[in-house]
């Protein structure tokens, strides 16, 4: 199994949509990088867990967990014009961007504030702490899971 960190910010999409929604389950998508979307498309396997994290917010930090559910497919978000994620480029028959399916596993305890993340000697590597570093989904390595779960 792998660990990886899905931003999203709350008002746009939270962990509570994630809740409401049926069996909550969701696809990720909207994801408009390529290296995210690589990561996506050829490492991301169901079974996976991943931190939800709220972004653009007053107190950023991971407020649950998911699991992927569905591997990658394509975001047919891309080819709907309606869609503030619709990308012209891309095309059923060669899709540019890809999605996975997620299922809320459940909320922290408590929010980690990216903040306290950062203050924590242990996870200095983990990317979202890192300055620049502006990927949405990002991987976590199996230590750096366990410590954060630790802080809960």
């Amino acid at each position: 199994m792998q660990y990886w960190l899905m931003k999203s910010e709350p008002d746009v999409y939270g962990i509570d949509d994630l809740m409401a929604q049926p069996d909550q389950t969701d696809h990720w998508d909207g994801v408009r990088n390529y290296q995210v979307r690589n990561m996506m498309r050829d490492q991301m396997k169901v079974g996976d867990q991943a931190f939800f994290y709220h972004s653009n917010t007053k107190v950023p930090g991971i407020v649950g967990i998911v699991e992927i559910v569905r591997e990658a497919y394509p975001d047919f978000t891309a080819w709907d014009p309606e869609s503030k994620y619709y990308d012209p480029k891309s095309d059923p028959d060669k899709p540019r961007w890809f999605m996975v399916d997620v299922r809320f596993v459940r909320k922290l305890r408590r929010v980690i504030a990216l903040q306290e993340l950062r203050e924590q000697p242990e996870l200095q590597d983990m990317k979202v702490v890192q300055k620049g570093c502006r990927l949405s989904i990002t991987p976590v390595t199996e230590a750096q899971w366990r410590h954060v779960l630790g802080m809960e």
